[in-house]
């Protein structure tokens, strides 16, 4: 018989050794994935302040070399739009009756 015949310790060996390789390849593979993640979120911040920082300086001169007029019509611009954007029929209910089409009738035989 060819199954008394196998040498079942080195077949328990192999076994163990490709699933170690397996699990040593999985951790390896998270270990440089944080380490990627961990890079990347460092430079994504420090881009995120430098843009943010030029944006707001860029701002904050155009905004002081506005004139009180040009200051008074955005500031009401952002009213208006605020105020029309939250004022979209609150608390209205409407109720649609539709009858029911042909193809409701075909697919349900009770109605």
């Amino acid at each position: 018989m060819i199954l008394l015949t196998t040498d079942w310790t080195q077949a328990w060996l192999m076994t163990g050794l490709g699933i170690g390789v397996v699990f040593v390849i999985l951790i390896l593979l998270i270990l440089v994935l944080q380490l990627f993640s961990a890079t990347g979120r460092k430079t994504t911040a420090k881009a995120i302040n430098v843009t943010t920082d030029y944006k707001e300086r860029k701002q904050a001169k155009a905004f002081d070399k506005a004139s009180e007029e040009e200051k008074a019509a955005v500031a009401v611009a952002l009213y208006l739009y605020y105020y029309e954007k939250n004022n979209r029929e609150n608390r209205v209910l409407t109720i649609k009756n539709n009858p029911n089409s042909a193809w409701h009738a075909e697919l349900n035989e009770r109605l």
